[in-house]
């Protein structure tokens, strides 16, 4: 449950963070930032995330005894691809490689993707030993650094360069104060090994090319189409509109997913894939029921949220931006969150590529017949990301997929129907702080109902036993 709360404060200043930048930018400004930032996304994907992945599959305290040349592996890995980005980047840079953004831009985009890489393996090792603290300390530190220096030096130099800075040392200031927290005593004579090494990668090379396809480089192209076609300030309000949405998608799944998966995990490790594939299911049910509901509320109370934290300048775009891309966003959470874990307990990824790839396609064809409009764009990333869920869920069902029971299923959606019926109303009211109170009093209220009555995916006895946890720690406080 700590690892759980520091996830949920590590997403809400990543919020605040996003937000402040984007004041103290400006629209055109910002659309650059994001621009870089989706470059580094990308550059992250394709020569780290299969380290990280490693990690949270197969470290563990067994594996420290069983496996110690694992994280020797890992972190050999890590050095090595990192030195060959950078090498790589500057020979590009100084050779005069022509790029969409400035050289510096481009330059500390790739400084951000190491730093980001190295900050989510570091954080990956940490969920693995279910060592809580580290992990909150870790994710504490970093979001006061990044509050300090990338909302400072966008503030101060109102600078997408200076932000993009702010990024990468942030990071990198806090693995540094805490590394030597996950070192390891090691017998002698282990070594980094080849063999490992190419274990790891087999499992984690086609969820790599399915995350770089459909989380990396299907934004990265929709915003570069943005930019060409319609210019850095309305890449900056279909990107602040982007970012807010997905990270609040992914703030809500990913939070559940740090302990659910890692669960499903140690239900494999110890008692076998028919456990896993249970614990699947089970998830699969909770993210469903708690995802969907929230989706739902933001969307209702999106007038007020915008009034209150959105900055002025991007007002207006960001709720049409946002309202097209929700529902995509959506379907990416269940697709990362839900279905993926599926493939990777049964270590058979390759489904994954093809549902990335079909829905790259789709983006691609959606653009290609909606009139040529900026709101297009968000409608055809919309579109591509319900084809890639669709694809992969056909594709889990067809591979022994264990999903959860159709009751839950809908349980949940006739409590986000109920939900949405009480608050549409509400939606046309003045916004404000007083209103978005109200709204949301009523959607926990009218959700909540349906969850104690049904006990949607099993929530009402998760419920009970936080409650009764608390209870003990007040008594015995």
């Amino acid at each position: 449950m700590k690892v759980v709360l520091a996830f949920l404060a590590n997403t809400l200043c990543n919020f605040a963070i996003g937000l402040l930048v984007a004041k103290f930018l400006g629209p055109e400004e910002f659309g650059r930032f994001a621009l870089a930032l989706a470059i580094g996304a990308a550059l992250q994907t394709l020569l780290f995330e299969w380290i990280r992945l490693s990690a949270v599959r197969f470290y563990s305290q067994r594996s420290r005894t069983e496996r110690p040349d694992l994280r020797p592996t890992l972190d050999f890995a890590f050095l090595v691809f990192a030195a060959g980005v950078a090498l790589a980047a500057a020979i590009a840079l100084f050779a005069g490689a022509s790029f969409p953004l400035p050289s510096a831009l481009i330059g500390l985009a790739v400084a951000a993707s190491i730093a980001n890489g190295l900050f989510d393996f570091t954080t990956a090792l940490a969920r693995a030993r279910f060592d809580d603290g580290l992990y909150g300390r870790l994710v504490l530190t970093k979001n006061f650094a990044a509050l300090l220096l990338t909302a400072g030096g966008a503030l101060i130099f109102h600078s997408a360069a200076m932000a993009l800075t702010g990024v990468a040392a942030s990071m990198a200031g806090s693995i540094a104060l805490f590394w030597r927290s996950l070192a390891e005593d090691r017998p002698r004579g282990v070594r980094p090994s080849a063999a490992v090494a190419r274990e790891c990668a087999a499992y984690a090379a086609p969820i790599v090319v399915g995350n770089l396809l459909i989380y990396a480089l299907l934004p990265l192209f929709n915003r570069a189409l943005m930019a060409r076609w319609h210019g850095y300030a309305e890449t900056g309000q279909f990107s602040l509109a982007n970012d807010i949405g997905t990270r609040m998608v992914l703030s809500i799944s990913s939070s559940l997913d740090v302990l659910l998966f890692q669960l499903a995990v140690r239900a494999d490790d110890q008692h076998g894939g028919h456990h896993g594939r249970d614990q699947i299911a089970r998830n699969m049910g909770v993210i469903f029921a708690i995802v969907l509901p929230a989706c739902a509320g933001v969307w209702l109370t999106l007038p007020s949220i915008e009034r209150l934290v959105v900055p002025e300048e991007f007002r207006g775009p960001f709720l049409a931006y946002f309202s097209l891309l929700l529902p995509g966003q959506f379907a990416f959470g269940m697709f990362a969150f839900a279905v993926v874990p599926h493939f990777l307990i049964a270590k058979k990824t390759l489904p994954m590529i093809f549902a990335a790839a079909l829905a790259c396609l789709a983006d691609v064809a959606l653009i290609r017949f909606l009139p040529p409009e900026p709101h297009s764009i968000a409608l055809a990333q919309t579109g591509a990301m319900i084809v890639g869920l669709s694809v992969l869920t056909v594709n889990a069902a067809f591979t022994g997929a264990r999903f959860p029971p159709a009751r839950d299923i809908a349980a949940a959606i006739a409590g986000g129907v109920a939900m949405v019926a009480a608050l549409l109303p509400l939606r046309g009211a003045t916004p404000g702080a007083p209103l978005l109170a109200a709204q949301v009093v009523l959607g926990v209220a009218v959700y909540g109902a349906f969850v104690a009555v049904l006990d949607t995916a099993g929530l009402r006895g998760v419920a009970l036993d936080v409650a009764r946890s608390l209870r003990a720690r007040l008594a015995q406080a």
